[in-house]
């Protein structure tokens, strides 16, 4: 379908095979495009070449195979089996690429594009932050598997988002890492593939021309085209535009929303790809419909006339209920950042502005990213059911004369990409029961009709193996980043000693923002602690990255940090620094339970428990985000998802509520065992949760939806 960049990647992958002993050449290939990560056997073949090198790496192939000494290079291609697993993996994924597309909404001719800030494929391409990334990336892979007419952009940061450290003080530190992009399976496209020439667009920001070349990753059959201002051609301030996801100074964040919107519409065009469909994943590319109407009034459109066209093709989906999450800017920062894009669209800056205020006369009102992208797309989604009706009442201003029912902002709710999600283990038991095509039919409930006559001994046994792993992941990592805070000896050693491959396991692992209320599993402290070290011990794994000026979200943290002097939460409480998707993969294919407990309605959706689900993990959550529409009585455990504005009052009854389920109802189940050892009243309702969420809650249904409800005209 998308070709432009195409004869580049393979280019590179010829290039790095031939560095390879011949043998290896397959996975110099395979390197180039990430739909090596969810083929059940991709990770193992790169991890089996040098798996030093590959954890070193962080599990980036190209590195991998750069890095590798000759040695273990030379050891790999004698490997017999290995190369014909990886030819395997080759002839998969081959075959998957090589079926048709799925026509009919949407055509090859004019493709899906899909803007996002962010994109969490894997760990190796570090330009996400959290769920929106982990929501596109998921996005992504399920178009590749759909065999939809699909065109992903975004920005190809150099630095990526913040990693983190937690001090002695258990206060969160950030610093940044650079990513070398040539060392990555991004390849940049040149003209007429020639290999030279890289392709380069312009884009008016303000008094700054803003040069970005666009570097390719394939992402399946998806290509996934990435803006970068490291140019010569730019000044030192605008090569930094994409130098850091999400940066801190606003109006770094304004010319990266100009360049990912209108620069990447100019980038299409300029490599010969006309969309049928922008979908404007969050506000951050709200320019991109801007830019759609400029080229329309350049055909000779009035303004409004070409703000119409652009909506007839716009779709927009927004994420958050939480003010924050919604940028606004003054008035006139905005509008001298567009007055080239207004003036070459025939308005001013001062129109725009308008567009973009709930109250398009109001001179006192900001200018809001949410507001024009909800006024310039045909259509408006939240992200669950319960969003969709927050939205339509945090947005009613926007249509005064209707009714909050009527505001035209629908929902389709999140779902996760289960290949990429599922463990291995768990993997291979439900291809032995379901049938090795249950991935392609993982939206379908009937699929999972046969997990009743799953024996319980088996799925038990996956349930510990899983465990067992993230156990062993635990123990190394916390000494480690004990030690490395200057712990004492003891309490470094502690949670090695103690974490238990057989103990109850419960995670918590988010962005670590205040409404996430991270501060409920400690408001008892008294309580938590005779929970913790009691005769039916749990243990409990936290993570999450608090935004940098965050300072609530750190003293958080901060606050459970002061409580290690407690022998129970020096040996069953982990807090796992630096989360990201390699940790969030370990915790939600290894916990027990997963507990989520935000402050109503401020979730929007959330993803990482329908991960969990997948696995065989099981929810204690508020009834707020997509848990209202995946709860069932009797899949999981429900916390109230009523809203009080007296918070204080909410968190301590909240704090009792979630102190209670684990007391009287999840240590109790998870312990009753049969004479075999099986908790078979836990097992059964881990296979209730299964065949319930994994089909509601699968990307497979989620884009689907989107096709059929969302891009369909």
């Amino acid at each position: 379908m998308v070709t432009p960049g195409q004869q580049d990647i393979d280019r590179a992958a010829s290039a790095l095979a031939s560095r390879l002993p011949w043998p290896l050449g397959v996975l110099g290939r395979l390197a180039y495009n990430y739909r090596w990560a969810w083929s059940a056997d991709g990770t193992a073949v790169f991890r089996e070449v040098d798996p030093r090198r590959w954890r070193l790496c962080d599990a980036n192939p190209v590195r991998l195979l750069q890095e590798a000494s000759p040695e273990s290079l030379l050891r790999a291609a004698a490997n017999d089996d290995l190369i014909a697993r990886a030819e395997r993996v080759e002839q998969e994924i081959k075959a998957d690429l090589e079926r048709p597309y799925r026509t009919g909404v949407i055509s090859t001719e004019k493709p899906v594009a899909y803007f996002s800030a962010e994109y969490a494929v894997h760990r190796s391409m570090p330009i996400y932050s959290g769920g929106l990334g982990a929501l596109a990336g998921d996005t992504v892979k399920e178009a590749s598997d759909l065999a939809l007419p699909f065109v992903a952009v975004g920005l190809m940061y150099r630095r990526g988002y913040f990693r983190q450290r937690i001090d002695a003080t258990g206060w969160q530190q950030e610093f940044w890492v650079p990513t070398d992009p040539e060392r990555t399976p991004a390849v940049l496209i040149t003209e007429n593939g020639d290999g030279r020439t890289p392709v380069k667009i312009a884009v008016n920001v303000g008094d700054d021309t803003v040069h970005a070349q666009i570097w390719r990753v394939n992402v399946g059959r998806v290509p996934m085209l990435l803006l970068d201002t490291e140019v010569e051609e730019n000044e030192r301030y605008t090569r930094w535009i994409t130098s850091r996801l999400y940066d801190g100074d606003p109006g770094t964040r304004l010319a990266q929303y100009m360049l990912l919107g209108a620069g990447g519409m100019t980038a299409l065009r300029t490599l010969g790809i006309d969309p049928g469909v922008v979908h404007m994943n969050e506000g951050h590319a709200v320019f991109a419909a801007l830019e759609t109407a400029r080229i329309e009034v350049e055909n000779g459109a009035s303004f409004d006339e070409a703000i119409e066209r652009a909506r007839k093709r716009t779709v927009f989906t927004t994420h958050t209920p939480v003010p924050a999450g919604n940028d606004t800017y003054p008035a006139d920062q905005l509008s001298a950042c567009v007055k080239k894009l207004a003036e070459a669209s025939g308005t001013t800056g001062e129109n725009i502005v308008a567009l973009g205020r709930t109250h398009a006369d109001n001179p006192d009102e900001p200018f809001g990213v949410t507001q024009l992208a909800l006024r310039t797309a045909r259509s408006a989604n939240g992200v669950a059911k319960r969003h969709g009706e927050v939205a339509r009442e945090m947005w009613q201003g926007l249509w005064p004369d209707k009714a909050v029912d009527d505001v035209p902002i629908t929902h389709v709710t999140n779902g996760v990409h289960v290949p990429s999600w599922v463990g291995l283990s768990m993997r291979q038991l439900l291809c032995r029961h379901l049938g090795d095509d249950w991935l392609t039919r993982a939206g379908d409930p009937e699929t999972f009709a046969k997990i009743d006559a799953i024996p319980a001994e088996e799925l038990w046994a996956v349930r510990n193996e899983q465990r067992k792993q993230l156990v062993d992941f635990v123990r190394e990592r916390s000494t480690l980043e004990r030690v490395a805070r200057g712990e004492q000896r003891a309490f470094a050693d502690a949670a090695a000693n103690a974490f238990d491959p057989d103990a109850l396991t419960i995670g918590f692992a988010r962005r670590l923002a205040t409404y996430k209320r991270l501060h409920l599993l400690m408001h008892d402290v008294q309580r938590a602690l005779k929970v913790l070290g009691s005769d039916r011990p749990i243990q409990l794994l936290l993570a999450g990255k608090a935004h940098p000026r965050d300072d609530g979200g750190k003293h958080v943290v901060q606050g459970l940090f002061g409580l290690r002097g407690e022998q129970a939460v020096a040996q069953r409480v982990v807090f796992v620094e630096d989360y990201d998707l390699g940790v969030a993969a370990r915790l939600v294919r290894g916990c027990d339970v997963w507990v989520n407990v935000p402050r109503p309605p401020l979730e929007a959706s959330g993803t990482s428990g329908m991960k969990s689900a997948v696995n065989g993990g099981l929810q204690l959550s508020v009834l707020d985000g997509w848990w209202v529409e995946g709860y069932t009585g009797d899949n999981g455990w429900a916390i109230s998802g009523d809203v009080d504005h007296d918070h204080g009052a909410q968190d301590g009854r909240d704090a009792a509520e979630l102190y209670r389920l684990i007391e009287e109802e999840v240590v109790p189940e998870f312990h009753d065992r049969d004479a075999s050892g099986i908790p078979q009243a836990w097992v059964e309702r881990v296979k209730r949760s299964m065949k319930t969420n994994i089909p509601q809650f699968s990307a497979t249904r989620m884009v689907t939806d989107y096709e059929q409800k969302i891009y369909r005209t």
